[in-house]
């Protein structure tokens, strides 16, 4: 089995101990089906090219300068030297800032994941000692560092015998979700319907298996490829036609398994109002 390439290596700071580490990409997207751009009448690999569109002729690599607008068609110019200059300098140090109840961070604030080991000589043992505090506290570690020419804000957190390093995306970043949340209603649900919702989360209680996770996507894809090149068509399952739910409380003794009453001891059912609070 090949061994895993760092993506960056430096130390993990906290106080005055210091500790060797690197990071390994934990997550990727290397292992999709990709495909390139091909010219249908003679099979040949497109390539891209950046047309200026006042002159509609391609602009060659060292004329290409970022630009930030301004104005309509109107922009300043960032030299890569100035771009280079503004970025801070990494100092290949991961400075934890504080340690903080692991169920505290919004996973809206994850952005990637990373697997932090102990790098080089002496790292093994106080790499150990930080890595067993936070499992015992059950708290992640808040650092910064500059990562891949950013400068990134990172939560740290024990994983088996390594740690996880995920950097997060900064509040600026994440989108208040109070656009998306405006129409929906305050609803209070009481009464059965309540206990049948709690009785199905109950039935179907479980633990979270990514194995169990299929991309479907990628897997049709894959084998849309394969039947292409083997000759072969592939027959597309068509979606099965919705149905509209018209008894909110039959479709949750259904789902709770659960028989429909008889009509007597049926009671015509409602669907919870929204609750009207004073504001």
């Amino acid at each position: 089995m090949a061994t895993a390439r760092a993506q960056w290596k430096g130390t993990l700071q906290v106080g005055t101990l210091t500790v060797p580490v690197a990071l390994y990409t934990a997550a990727s997207t290397a292992e999709r089906t990709t495909f390139n751009m091909v010219n249908r009448k003679t099979g040949n690999r497109l390539r891209r090219e950046f047309i200026d569109p006042t002159t509609g002729k391609p602009v060659e690599r060292e004329d290409q300068v970022k630009g930030y607008e301004i104005d309509p068609d109107n922009y300043v110019m960032i030299e890569p030297e100035e771009l280079e200059a503004a970025i801070p300098q990494s100092d290949k140090k991961l400075a934890i800032q504080a340690f903080v109840p692991s169920s505290e961070v919004d996973t809206l604030y994850f952005d990637k994941p990373y697997y932090l080991a102990p790098a080089g000589p002496g790292a093994d043992a106080p790499f150990a000692i930080l890595r067993n505090a936070l499992e015992r506290g059950d708290v992640g570690a808040l650092a910064h560092a500059v990562l891949f020419r950013r400068y990134r804000a990172v939560l740290i957190r024990a994983n088996g015998p390594g740690m996880i390093a995920h950097t997060l995306n900064f509040d600026y970043e994440v989108r208040s979700a109070a656009s998306a949340f405006a129409e929906v209603e305050d609803i209070e649900i009481k009464g059965e319907m309540l206990d049948l919702a709690k009785h199905i989360i109950t039935t179907k209680a479980g633990k979270f298996d990514a194995a169990g996770f299929t991309d479907r996507y990628e897997a049709a894809v894959s084998e849309l490829v394969k039947a292409k090149i083997e000759g072969r068509t592939i027959s597309t399952p068509k979606p099965g036609r919705a149905t509209n739910v018209v008894d909110l409380m039959e479709a949750l003794r259904a789902s709770a398994g659960m028989k429909k009453p008889s009509r007597k001891q049926a009671a015509p059912s409602k669907v919870a109002q929204p609750s009207k609070k004073a504001g």
